[in-house]
């Protein structure tokens, strides 16, 4: 979502965008009432089943505006769905948007026929029944959204995306900690409070093909600058998704550090100190947030990353952006907690024992130098292989890559080694550089989709199929 811009282009910010920051006053509002979980029906041990529907509503995204969404069982985000390891999950679906659909299980393993890619599209008026098991090893933060031929963008950004939790049989850190889910995105509206999607032949159109799109109201959980409270010395655990179609969150605490204890397939093995966490598109976080002095408050920032080409990079692209405050109570300090030195053992796939060895040619719009075709394989393989890719973005702009199905682990980035061990399915692959992963193809046959997941590019053939055979 590309903040709309004059005919000299890239100079300054149109009238209309400037209108749209002024208009959206920050609201703060309590961001612990996240999204709703998903009610499980079943009665059986170790099964979740929920009913999910995909339609059409009206709802009050900016402060004082009515829009016309896509959503989830009526809520923007959609509600989260929560999960064990182990647990056979059930999901009812029923699509009554006036256009076919999926719902993609972002980052969860399970089998090709649920994965939700566009080679399963589901007709408007039609239902269908998702099962798969979450296997052991899983915990972590994932989320669902759909993945329509050439459709996701437009989906996404109407409001069709929501969260997934699956807890670990015994989690490492102690249960006195509470959690906080954060989904992040960004829109752009029209006065009359439509999503603004521009016709593809416009101006706008073709700056949000090439850029993605990007809009210039940042939402948490579907609010507008909201609040968390914390008390002094509290420890709370922030499970983090970028729901954003184009938008690379960089995030930031002003004046103090977080602990990062895991990523897209969960925890670390250890916890890192950090400052900053780079969160591309569709890529998850976990963090560990600490309370200040009683009565004080801090702000979750947005810092500038420069992810665009230089000929549609916004004005504003320079500006910080606040995202929610974190606000201190005066209740007295809450007790120390310790968190383990070690959160789980990764066992690292053996880079020697690789089976094949693929380039990956990130080009504008295409991979190795095509677009899209379904009726193609693009890769080939076997269960049992284990791969390693070389992604090479060869553009003057990033492009997050994406792997249906498997989760992979970095070997290094421009030649330097990854410093830790992590299983992954996102990554972002920065202008005219480098990276190797890993990948093991342990089950699961069928034909998945790795694509740039920048939403414009993918809905304009930056995709490919992977074949994996019995």
């Amino acid at each position: 979502m590309v903040l709309a811009l004059s005919a000299t282009a890239v100079a300054s910010i149109s009238p209309r965008d400037a209108l749209l920051i002024r208009s959206v006053a920050p609201v703060v509002r309590d961001v612990s009432s996240s999204p709703p979980l998903l009610a499980n029906i079943s009665k059986l041990p170790r099964t979740v089943e929920v009913n999910l529907t995909a339609g059409l509503t009206t709802l009050i995204l900016q402060p004082g505006v009515n829009s016309e969404v896509f959503a989830y069982n009526g809520h923007v985000p959609g509600p989260t769905l929560d999960v064990r390891e182990g647990d056979r999950v059930i999901v009812h679906f029923k699509n009554e948007l006036p256009e076919p659909t999926t719902v993609h299980w972002h980052g969860i393993h399970l089998p090709f026929e649920s994965d939700g890619s566009p080679f399963h599209p589901i007709k408007s008026g039609e239902s269908h029944t998702y099962e798969f098991t979450v296997r052991p090893g899983t915990a972590g933060t994932y989320w669902y959204h759909p993945h329509p031929d050439r459709r996701t963008g437009f989906a996404i950004g109407k409001g069709l995306f929501g969260a997934i939790v699956v807890h670990a049989a015994h989690d490492p850190l102690p249960a006195s900690i509470s959690e906080k889910l954060l989904i992040l995105s960004d829109n752009r509206f029209l006065k009359d409070g439509t999503i603004d999607f521009p016709d593809a032949v416009s101006q706008h159109g073709g700056i949000d093909e090439e850029n993605g799109r990007e809009g210039p109201v940042l939402f948490v959980n579907g609010r507008v600058m909201p609040s968390i409270s914390i008390r002094s010395g509290e420890v709370q655990r922030w499970r983090i998704i970028n729901a954003s179609a184009g938008r690379i969150f960089r995030i930031a605490l002003a004046g103090q550090t977080m602990t990062q204890i895991g990523t897209d397939g969960g925890l670390f093995e250890k916890p890192v100190e950090v400052q900053e966490v780079l969160l591309t598109t569709g890529e998850r976080a976990e963090l560990l947030v600490r309370g200040g002095a009683r009565g004080t408050r801090t702000v979750l920032q947005n810092l500038p990353y420069d992810r665009y080409s230089p000929n549609t990079r916004p004005a504003d692209w320079k500006v910080t952006r606040e995202l929610l405050t974190l606000e201190t109570s005066n209740a007295p300090p809450a007790a120390a907690v310790t968190i383990p030195p070690t959160l789980r053992t990764i066992e690292a796939l053996d880079t020697t024992r690789a089976t094949a060895v693929r380039t990956v040619v990130f080009g504008q719009g295409i991979i190795n130098g095509k677009t899209m075709d379904m009726s193609r394989v693009d890769v080939s393989t076997h269960v049992g292989a284990t791969e390693i890719w070389d992604i090479v973005n060869i553009v003057g702009m990033d492009h997050p890559f994406h792997l249906h199905g498997f989760q992979f682990q970095v070997i290094d980035r421009d030649g330097v080694r990854e410093p830790y061990v992590a299983w992954k399915d996102m990554l972002n692959i920065p202008k005219h550089s480098t990276a190797r992963i890993i990948v093991r193809y342990d089950d699961y046959p069928g034909k998945w989709m790795f694509h740039c997941h920048i939403l414009d590019h993918e809905d304009h053939g930056m995709m490919g199929v992977l074949e994996v055979l019995k």
